[in-house]
């Protein structure tokens, strides 16, 4: 084996890696409208809500968001302003290239300041037993919902230095590439 065929699967992994991510965020997210939707059921017929739904959705949604952060950013689906950027890209190509290096670089560096700051409020989680809800009625311990963020975020930072790669190459080689997504 190459090494170029070990970095086809590399990156054939990672790209499974992220879109596994967003698997998850997507059954958490239909799992989570399936307990909202007993909950409401189970308060219409019997007058009995279930403990800790609303605790349980105020934490998953940052997990979810999470989760499904590196494929948004791997397919372009990032919020961000393409107009001008597009204009670039089919005048002038390598400028093109150099500012979508710059942007790419610009949000691996964002989440490393995010994983950053994440990675101590997990470890305080975890070691001082933080859990939302109400204790004797529900709780849930928030360790897990921060971890997810931690992994996430070096997970995102992984999809936007494989779209600074991805530019780099191209600007070296003079091709086009697909401006839609940035890995």
């Amino acid at each position: 084996m190459t090494s170029g065929s070990n970095k086809g699967v590399l990156t054939q992994g990672f790209a499974a890696w992220v879109s596994g991510l967003n698997g998850v965020g997507t059954l958490w997210i239909f799992l989570i409208m399936l307990l909202m939707n007993v909950d409401i059921l189970m308060r219409f017929l019997f007058s009995a809500p279930i403990d800790g739904v609303t605790e349980i959705v105020e934490l998953s949604i940052a997990g979810i968001v999470f989760l499904q952060l590196g494929d948004a950013v791997r397919a372009g689906r990032l919020t961000r302003s393409d107009g001008l950027y597009n204009k670039i890209v089919a005048s002038r190509p390598r400028l093109g290239h150099i500012l979508g290096s710059f942007y790419a670089l610009c949000g691996a560096v964002f989440f490393i300041a995010i994983l950053f700051g994440a990675v101590p409020t997990l470890i305080e989680a975890y070691e001082r037993n933080y859990y939302a809800g109400n204790e004797g009625i529900f709780t849930f311990p928030i360790w897990p919902i921060r971890l997810i963020l931690c992994v996430s975020c070096v997970t995102v930072v992984g999809v936007f230095l494989m779209g600074v790669c991805r530019y780099l190459s191209a600007l070296r080689a003079g091709e086009q590439i697909n401006v839609k997504g940035t890995a």
